[in-house]
Protein backbone atom coordinates (compact mmCIF):
# COMPACT_ATOMS: atom_id res chain seq x y z
CA UNK A 1 0.00 0.00 0.00
CA UNK A 2 1.17 3.51 -1.00
CA UNK A 3 1.68 5.69 2.16
CA UNK A 4 -0.34 8.86 1.57
CA UNK A 5 1.69 12.42 1.20
CA UNK A 6 -0.55 15.51 2.19
CA UNK A 7 -0.14 16.95 -1.32
CA UNK A 8 0.16 15.84 -4.99
CA UNK A 9 1.46 18.56 -8.15
CA UNK A 10 -1.57 18.10 -10.98
CA UNK A 11 -1.79 20.45 -13.61
CA UNK A 12 0.51 23.27 -12.26
CA UNK A 13 -1.38 23.34 -8.45
CA UNK A 14 -1.27 21.57 -5.23
CA UNK A 15 -4.44 19.61 -4.42
CA UNK A 16 -4.51 17.39 -1.84
CA UNK A 17 -3.63 13.65 -2.00
CA UNK A 18 -7.43 12.15 -2.05
CA UNK A 19 -8.86 14.74 -4.58
CA UNK A 20 -5.83 14.61 -7.27
CA UNK A 21 -8.71 12.27 -9.54
CA UNK A 22 -9.23 11.97 -13.04
CA UNK A 23 -12.33 11.39 -14.97
CA UNK A 24 -13.01 8.10 -16.10
CA UNK A 25 -13.14 8.15 -20.31
CA UNK A 26 -9.48 10.08 -19.50
CA UNK A 27 -7.81 8.54 -22.97
CA UNK A 28 -4.34 7.35 -21.12
CA UNK A 29 -6.33 5.27 -18.34
CA UNK A 30 -8.25 3.47 -21.98
CA UNK A 31 -5.36 3.12 -24.32
CA UNK A 32 -1.52 3.45 -22.70
CA UNK A 33 -0.12 6.41 -24.18
CA UNK A 34 1.35 8.41 -21.74
CA UNK A 35 5.22 8.71 -19.79
CA UNK A 36 6.47 8.84 -16.63
CA UNK A 37 9.25 8.94 -14.74
CA UNK A 38 11.17 7.47 -11.51
CA UNK A 39 13.04 9.47 -9.77
CA UNK A 40 14.81 9.23 -5.78
CA UNK A 41 15.25 11.99 -2.95
CA UNK A 42 17.46 10.51 -0.79
CA UNK A 43 18.50 11.98 2.68
CA UNK A 44 22.43 12.83 2.36
CA UNK A 45 24.69 12.08 5.47
CA UNK A 46 24.58 15.42 6.61
CA UNK A 47 20.98 15.59 6.84
CA UNK A 48 20.49 17.67 3.93
CA UNK A 49 17.60 15.85 1.16
CA UNK A 50 19.11 15.93 -2.51
CA UNK A 51 17.41 14.40 -5.83
CA UNK A 52 19.35 12.32 -8.02
CA UNK A 53 20.18 12.78 -11.01
CA UNK A 54 16.74 15.15 -11.40
CA UNK A 55 17.91 16.92 -14.42
CA UNK A 56 18.39 13.19 -16.28
CA UNK A 57 15.06 12.39 -15.13
CA UNK A 58 13.15 15.07 -16.33
CA UNK A 59 15.26 15.29 -19.56
CA UNK A 60 14.54 11.55 -20.13
CA UNK A 61 10.58 11.87 -19.34
CA UNK A 62 10.92 14.88 -22.34
CA UNK A 63 12.41 12.64 -24.52
CA UNK A 64 9.82 10.15 -24.14
CA UNK A 65 6.92 12.41 -24.61
CA UNK A 66 8.64 13.69 -27.54
CA UNK A 67 8.68 10.34 -29.38
CA UNK A 68 5.13 9.76 -28.62
CA UNK A 69 4.28 13.10 -29.61
CA UNK A 70 2.57 14.39 -26.11
CA UNK A 71 3.92 18.12 -26.03
CA UNK A 72 4.31 18.61 -22.33
CA UNK A 73 2.68 21.99 -21.25
CA UNK A 74 5.64 22.98 -19.03
CA UNK A 75 9.24 23.64 -19.11
CA UNK A 76 11.79 21.08 -18.05
CA UNK A 77 12.93 24.00 -15.68
CA UNK A 78 9.51 24.34 -14.59
CA UNK A 79 8.95 20.55 -14.00
CA UNK A 80 12.43 19.93 -12.25
CA UNK A 81 11.45 23.18 -9.87
CA UNK A 82 7.98 21.35 -9.15
CA UNK A 83 9.65 17.90 -8.36
CA UNK A 84 11.21 19.79 -5.62
CA UNK A 85 8.42 22.20 -4.43
CA UNK A 86 6.34 18.67 -3.92
CA UNK A 87 9.23 17.46 -1.69
CA UNK A 88 8.87 20.39 0.23
CA UNK A 89 5.19 21.01 0.06
CA UNK A 90 5.27 17.39 1.64
CA UNK A 91 7.61 17.49 4.32
CA UNK A 92 9.63 14.28 2.71
CA UNK A 93 13.39 14.32 3.01
CA UNK A 94 13.51 10.60 1.59
CA UNK A 95 10.99 9.76 -1.49
CA UNK A 96 10.39 8.40 -4.14
CA UNK A 97 9.23 10.79 -7.10
CA UNK A 98 6.55 9.56 -10.08
CA UNK A 99 6.06 12.29 -12.78
CA UNK A 100 3.32 11.19 -14.52
CA UNK A 101 2.37 12.71 -18.05
CA UNK A 102 -0.94 11.59 -19.72
CA UNK A 103 -3.82 12.35 -22.32
CA UNK A 104 -6.92 13.76 -20.59
CA UNK A 105 -10.54 12.95 -21.55
CA UNK A 106 -12.13 14.53 -24.36
CA UNK A 107 -12.65 12.50 -27.53
CA UNK A 108 -12.23 8.50 -27.47
CA UNK A 109 -10.69 6.32 -30.18
CA UNK A 110 -7.00 5.19 -31.08
CA UNK A 111 -6.79 9.26 -31.84
CA UNK A 112 -6.85 11.51 -29.06
CA UNK A 113 -7.09 14.89 -31.59
CA UNK A 114 -7.09 17.73 -28.95
CA UNK A 115 -7.42 16.14 -25.79
CA UNK A 116 -5.43 17.74 -22.62
CA UNK A 117 -1.88 16.66 -22.09
CA UNK A 118 -2.17 17.07 -18.30
CA UNK A 119 1.18 16.10 -15.75
CA UNK A 120 1.04 14.81 -12.48
CA UNK A 121 3.87 14.47 -9.89
CA UNK A 122 3.26 12.16 -6.73
CA UNK A 123 5.88 11.49 -4.03
CA UNK A 124 5.81 8.66 -1.83
CA UNK A 125 8.11 6.57 0.27
CA UNK A 126 9.39 3.77 -0.92
CA UNK A 127 12.06 1.34 0.89
CA UNK A 128 13.89 -1.72 -1.27
CA UNK A 129 12.21 -2.10 -4.45
CA UNK A 130 13.21 -5.76 -4.06
CA UNK A 131 13.30 -6.39 -0.48
CA UNK A 132 16.02 -5.01 1.89
CA UNK A 133 17.02 -8.86 1.83
CA UNK A 134 17.11 -8.88 -1.48
CA UNK A 135 18.96 -5.71 -1.87
CA UNK A 136 22.35 -7.15 0.45
CA UNK A 137 21.86 -10.93 -0.17
CA UNK A 138 20.77 -10.84 -3.87
CA UNK A 139 17.45 -12.30 -5.65
CA UNK A 140 16.26 -15.55 -7.60
CA UNK A 141 15.60 -14.13 -11.25
CA UNK A 142 13.39 -16.41 -13.87
CA UNK A 143 14.31 -16.19 -17.65
CA UNK A 144 10.62 -14.71 -18.33
CA UNK A 145 8.61 -16.72 -21.37
CA UNK A 146 7.62 -13.18 -22.49
CA UNK A 147 9.64 -11.22 -24.87
CA UNK A 148 10.95 -7.68 -24.30
CA UNK A 149 9.36 -5.42 -27.26
CA UNK A 150 10.42 -5.18 -30.37
CA UNK A 151 11.51 -1.96 -31.84
CA UNK A 152 9.24 -1.27 -34.12
CA UNK A 153 6.77 -2.79 -32.38
CA UNK A 154 6.83 -0.14 -29.07
CA UNK A 155 9.10 2.92 -28.77
CA UNK A 156 12.06 0.97 -26.72
CA UNK A 157 13.12 4.19 -26.29
CA UNK A 158 10.63 6.09 -24.38
CA UNK A 159 9.40 5.26 -20.36
CA UNK A 160 5.99 4.85 -21.92
CA UNK A 161 2.98 3.85 -19.66
CA UNK A 162 1.95 1.14 -22.22
CA UNK A 163 5.19 -0.49 -22.18
CA UNK A 164 4.70 -1.47 -19.15
CA UNK A 165 2.22 -4.26 -19.68
CA UNK A 166 4.55 -6.35 -20.62
CA UNK A 167 6.38 -5.91 -17.44
CA UNK A 168 3.61 -6.70 -15.34
CA UNK A 169 2.97 -9.96 -16.73
CA UNK A 170 6.52 -11.26 -16.33
CA UNK A 171 6.41 -9.64 -12.93
CA UNK A 172 3.59 -11.54 -11.93
CA UNK A 173 4.43 -14.94 -13.82
CA UNK A 174 7.75 -15.04 -12.24
CA UNK A 175 6.40 -14.26 -8.44
CA UNK A 176 3.72 -16.53 -9.10
CA UNK A 177 6.38 -19.13 -9.83
CA UNK A 178 8.63 -18.04 -6.89
CA UNK A 179 10.92 -15.83 -7.68
CA UNK A 180 12.42 -12.47 -7.19
CA UNK A 181 12.04 -11.00 -10.40
CA UNK A 182 11.89 -11.77 -14.35
CA UNK A 183 14.40 -11.74 -16.74
CA UNK A 184 13.15 -10.66 -20.40
CA UNK A 185 15.01 -11.77 -23.60
CA UNK A 186 15.04 -9.71 -26.88
CA UNK A 187 13.33 -10.51 -29.74
CA UNK A 188 16.55 -12.74 -30.97
CA UNK A 189 16.72 -14.42 -27.51
CA UNK A 190 19.15 -12.70 -25.64
CA UNK A 191 19.25 -10.96 -22.69
CA UNK A 192 17.50 -7.74 -22.76
CA UNK A 193 16.53 -6.28 -19.53
CA UNK A 194 13.73 -7.10 -16.08
CA UNK A 195 10.11 -5.51 -15.80
CA UNK A 196 11.71 -2.57 -14.30
CA UNK A 197 15.50 -2.31 -14.46
CA UNK A 198 19.09 -2.69 -16.35
CA UNK A 199 21.11 -6.20 -16.10
CA UNK A 200 25.23 -6.54 -15.60
CA UNK A 201 27.25 -9.89 -15.59
CA UNK A 202 31.04 -9.85 -14.48
CA UNK A 203 32.96 -12.80 -15.61
CA UNK A 204 36.51 -13.01 -15.44
CA UNK A 205 36.70 -9.61 -14.00
CA UNK A 206 34.93 -8.14 -17.21
CA UNK A 207 31.87 -6.31 -16.67
CA UNK A 208 29.37 -6.65 -19.12
CA UNK A 209 25.77 -4.95 -20.22
CA UNK A 210 23.16 -5.22 -23.30
CA UNK A 211 23.90 -2.45 -25.22
CA UNK A 212 21.06 0.00 -26.09
CA UNK A 213 19.58 -1.62 -28.33
CA UNK A 214 16.35 -2.77 -27.28
CA UNK A 215 16.62 -1.36 -24.09
CA UNK A 216 15.35 1.41 -21.90
CA UNK A 217 18.79 3.94 -21.37
CA UNK A 218 19.11 3.78 -17.69
CA UNK A 219 19.86 6.54 -16.06
CA UNK A 220 21.54 4.11 -13.08
CA UNK A 221 23.04 2.05 -15.62
CA UNK A 222 24.75 5.09 -17.09
CA UNK A 223 26.41 6.02 -13.59
CA UNK A 224 26.55 2.36 -13.13
CA UNK A 225 29.09 2.40 -16.17
CA UNK A 226 30.75 5.65 -15.28
CA UNK A 227 31.65 4.21 -11.65
CA UNK A 228 32.86 0.96 -12.96
CA UNK A 229 35.22 3.19 -15.47
CA UNK A 230 36.60 5.10 -12.66
CA UNK A 231 37.39 1.92 -10.39
CA UNK A 232 39.07 0.96 -13.88
CA UNK A 233 36.88 -2.29 -14.30
CA UNK A 234 36.94 -3.44 -17.79
CA UNK A 235 33.61 -2.46 -19.41
CA UNK A 236 31.85 -4.04 -22.25
CA UNK A 237 28.60 -3.40 -24.10
CA UNK A 238 27.83 -6.32 -25.99
CA UNK A 239 25.33 -8.82 -25.98
CA UNK A 240 25.02 -11.86 -24.07
CA UNK A 241 22.76 -15.29 -23.65
CA UNK A 242 21.25 -16.46 -21.07
CA UNK A 243 23.54 -19.22 -20.56
CA UNK A 244 26.04 -17.03 -20.55
CA UNK A 245 24.14 -15.64 -17.13
CA UNK A 246 23.73 -18.64 -15.72
CA UNK A 247 27.99 -18.91 -15.94
CA UNK A 248 28.58 -15.70 -14.76
CA UNK A 249 30.31 -14.87 -12.04
CA UNK A 250 28.63 -11.79 -10.73
CA UNK A 251 24.97 -10.04 -11.67
CA UNK A 252 23.37 -7.90 -10.26
CA UNK A 253 20.03 -5.46 -11.82
CA UNK A 254 20.37 -1.56 -11.80
CA UNK A 255 17.50 0.79 -11.08
CA UNK A 256 16.23 4.20 -9.56
CA UNK A 257 13.97 1.95 -7.37
CA UNK A 258 16.02 -1.62 -7.40
CA UNK A 259 19.21 0.76 -7.03
CA UNK A 260 21.66 -2.03 -7.05
CA UNK A 261 20.58 -5.68 -6.34
CA UNK A 262 22.81 -8.15 -6.57
CA UNK A 263 21.54 -11.63 -8.07
CA UNK A 264 21.85 -14.87 -6.48
CA UNK A 265 20.40 -17.36 -8.30
CA UNK A 266 18.73 -17.75 -12.41
CA UNK A 267 16.40 -20.59 -12.95
CA UNK A 268 17.71 -22.84 -10.30
CA UNK A 269 21.05 -22.29 -11.32
CA UNK A 270 23.30 -20.10 -8.81
CA UNK A 271 25.80 -17.33 -10.03
CA UNK A 272 29.29 -17.45 -8.71
CA UNK A 273 29.24 -18.16 -4.62
CA UNK A 274 25.60 -17.11 -4.51
CA UNK A 275 26.12 -13.67 -3.09
CA UNK A 276 27.42 -10.03 -3.90
CA UNK A 277 31.09 -10.83 -5.36
CA UNK A 278 33.96 -8.24 -5.43
CA UNK A 279 32.90 -6.02 -8.21
CA UNK A 280 29.42 -6.16 -7.56
CA UNK A 281 30.39 -4.73 -3.92
CA UNK A 282 32.86 -2.10 -5.10
CA UNK A 283 30.76 -0.35 -7.69
CA UNK A 284 27.50 -0.23 -4.93
CA UNK A 285 29.85 0.92 -2.40
CA UNK A 286 30.51 3.63 -4.76
CA UNK A 287 27.01 4.16 -5.63
CA UNK A 288 25.71 4.19 -1.91
CA UNK A 289 28.07 6.71 -1.31
CA UNK A 290 27.57 8.83 -4.00
CA UNK A 291 23.49 9.27 -3.68
CA UNK A 292 24.08 9.83 0.34
CA UNK A 293 26.25 13.11 -0.34
CA UNK A 294 29.66 11.30 0.67
CA UNK A 295 31.24 11.56 -2.44
CA UNK A 296 32.28 14.68 -4.30
CA UNK A 297 33.71 13.08 -7.29
CA UNK A 298 29.94 12.57 -7.72
CA UNK A 299 28.35 15.60 -6.43
CA UNK A 300 27.10 16.59 -9.73
CA UNK A 301 24.03 14.13 -9.55
CA UNK A 302 22.63 15.39 -6.54
CA UNK A 303 20.47 18.16 -7.04
CA UNK A 304 19.66 19.57 -3.35
CA UNK A 305 16.10 20.31 -2.09
CA UNK A 306 16.93 21.32 1.21
CA UNK A 307 20.55 21.74 2.57
CA UNK A 308 21.35 21.20 6.68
Amino acid sequence: MVQKAEKIWLDGKFVNWDEANVHILTHTLHYGVGVFEGIRCYQCHDGSSAVFCLDEHVERLFDSAHILQLNIPFSQSEIARAIKDTLKVNGQKESYVRPLVFIGDGVMGVHPQNNPIRVAIITWPWGAYLGEEGLSKGIRVKISSFTRHHVNIMMTKAKAVGNYVNSVLAKREAVHDGYDEALLLDPEGYACEASGENIFIVKQGILKTPPLTSILPGITRRCVLTIARDLKIPVVEERFSRDELYIADESFFSGTAAELTPIREVDNRVIGQGSPGPITQAIRSVFFDAIRGKSKKYKQWLSYVSKK
